[in-house]
């Protein structure tokens, strides 16, 4: 008989077509943390309230497109640095290289959450 661990692989790679604008998606491979079940489930509520927080400052505050948009990369950025291993870009990743995708790509933080997310469905439908 096979011997098989239960304990996942502290990482996972998957590729993410990342948007280009006015251009094909390019795909690019990224390496991707991988997280339990409670503590994926952890990162979703942290994440659901860090926007929750957004809507209501975005309201309240009645903040301009420029501030919105620069609290957004923000978030976008914490919840990439919160999955993201490593990547197959030229640039290393970092603070700075993450900020840049996101501030320059609208679409590449999108597809990457979906391409972690999908990962874990697809792991899901093959049990």
């Amino acid at each position: 008989m096979a011997k098989i661990k239960i304990a996942q692989n502290p990482t996972f790679k998957t590729k993410v077509a990342i948007p280009r604008v006015g251009a094909d998606p390019v795909s690019v491979e990224f390496e991707f943390k991988y997280l339990d079940r409670l503590a994926l489930a952890a990162h979703f509520d942290k994440w659901n309230a860090v926007r929750e927080d957004h809507a209501t400052k975005v309201q309240e505050d009645g903040l301009s497109w420029h501030e919105a948009t620069v609290a957004e990369i923000d978030i976008q950025v914490g919840q990439l640095k919160d999955i993201i291993a490593d990547w197959a870009f030229d640039e290393k990743l970092s603070d700075e290289s993450l900020t840049a995708l996101v501030t320059t790509c609208v679409g590449a933080p999108q597809a990457v959450l979906s391409a972690y997310q999908n990962a874990y469905q697809s792991a899901r439908l093959g049990n």
